[in-house]
């Protein structure tokens, strides 16, 4: 029999997840029934979406249940199958949780080929966060080419994607990251044509210097104050795509709302929001134009690997501090 090392959620956080959030177990794994394979995980995506995760509550999917293994994507390879599908030193990518190993029947598994590129990407710009920037951005925020588009945590694993789509398709892109190595990062390296530290300038003050010509295209990630002032500078019929609100994941009180939201009134805005499952049949056209883009040098892939599923708990929470630079991923290790 197989031991897997699981991180199971022991009870529901209020406000950040702490210690007594996660349950460390080793469980014997059962042996294969026919249609099942055994895989052994490799790489494990860490998401801000996975502190929604533990929330009981009524959202685009199932909240993770007590006791269960913590929802997570992850990149492995078969070492045993009893599936006609699936061979032994296939490497497949899914939802099989924070483990070691996982037992799977193959739903929501789809094969990948660790030749064609580095199996973290197909947890990053080929996986979830790719996807989501990319319909988030073209779909929902229809960029057209001269319009000024601005990125809020544009140094992570989605938002730097976004600002380099937005560069290819001949916008103006504007990033807002913490720090000023990460807001250098943006510019030399991402191609960004300018980029806002909020954790050592005014964010309003610098997207009127910035933006000069207002903001067409908003993709937000953090919420709260940023999305604010971010409204106030928004152009007639302006897009403001929400992916997500990670200021306000670990509230103890109620979320900030946009207190500036009748900008969207005066200015005949649209605000919408992106959950990448929507799209998952077009996938496939999404990732094909991603590769394309990275073997032609237009767009750069930064990830974040840090190594010992040990550190779950500690390593999670580098995505709510702002300590991860680019895409967050743990390496399993032996």
């Amino acid at each position: 029999m197989t031991t897997s090392q699981q991180w199971c959620l022991k009870a529901r956080p209020f406000g950040e997840p702490t210690n007594d959030t996660w349950e460390f177990k080793q469980t014997e794994l059962p042996e294969l029934k026919e249609g099942q394979i055994l895989i052994k995980v490799e790489y494990i995506s860490l998401d801000p979406a996975m502190r929604g995760w533990l929330n009981d509550a009524k959202s685009y999917i199932e909240p993770v249940q007590i006791g269960e293994v913590m929802r997570a994507g992850t990149v492995g390879k078969v070492i045993k199958s009893q599936h006609k599908s699936f061979s032994e030193g296939d490497y497949v990518a899914g939802y099989n949780g924070v483990q070691s190993y996982a037992v799977s029947d193959g739903t929501g598994l789809h094969k990948v080929d660790p030749s064609l590129a580095p199996l973290p990407y197909y947890l990053g710009v080929l996986g979830m966060p790719g996807m989501t920037g990319y319909f988030g951005l073209l779909k929902t925020g229809e960029p057209k080419a001269g319009e000024t588009v601005v990125v809020s945590g544009a140094a992570g694993a989605v938002g730097g994607l976004v600002g380099q789509i937005a560069r290819i398709k001949g916008c103006r892109v504007v990033g807002i990251a913490g720090g000023k190595e990460k807001c250098k990062f943006l510019i030399d390296e991402l191609g960004f044509d300018a980029a806002i530290d909020y954790k050592n300038e005014s964010v309003k003050d610098a997207l009127k210097q910035t933006c000069p010509k207002g903001v067409d295209v908003f993709f937000d990630n953090v919420g709260g104050d940023i999305l604010d002032d971010v409204l106030t500078q928004i152009n007639v019929k302006a897009r403001i795509v929400i992916c997500g609100a990670i200021s306000q994941y670990n509230n103890t009180t109620p979320v900030k709302g946009p207190s500036n939201y009748l900008s969207l009134l005066v200015n005949r805005a649209r605000m919408e929001g992106i959950v990448v499952f929507d799209n998952i049949k077009e996938y496939p056209v999404a990732m094909k134009d991603i590769a394309t883009w990275i073997k032609s040098g237009e767009l750069k892939v930064k990830d974040h690997v840090v190594e010992g599923l040990e550190t779950f708990p500690e390593t999670l929470m580098m995505l709510f501090k702002g300590e991860n630079f680019g895409k967050l991923i743990l390496k399993v290790g032996e």
